[in-house]
């Protein structure tokens, strides 16, 4: 799927991070949450901090990072998958 033209470079360079090897330890939380919005994402905050992310045909459930408000490698492994659940890759 081709990302679409709406993507600032803001959200192209968070889309390239997410798929970067190895893993990057430290996209910023709120960056990760504007890419989704961008992609035409709903973001719902859930109980404690969870968030509900729903795109295309898929719902996922994200712990969000605190208190530095980073993700760690994990998270990230985590949003990849989601986006490659829906043919979102760079």
């Amino acid at each position: 799927m081709s990302t679409g033209p709406n993507l600032s470079s803001r959200h192209r360079r968070t889309l390239e991070r997410i798929f970067e090897h190895p893993v990057p330890p430290n996209i910023h939380w709120r960056d990760v949450i504007s890419l989704f919005e961008a992609l035409g994402a709903t973001v719902t905050q859930r109980r404690g901090s969870r968030v509900s992310v729903s795109l295309g045909g898929s719902m996922q459930t994200f712990h969000e990072p605190h208190p530095q408000r980073v993700t760690n490698k994990g998270a990230v492994a985590a949003v990849r998958i989601f986006l490659e659940t829906e043919g979102i890759r760079p």
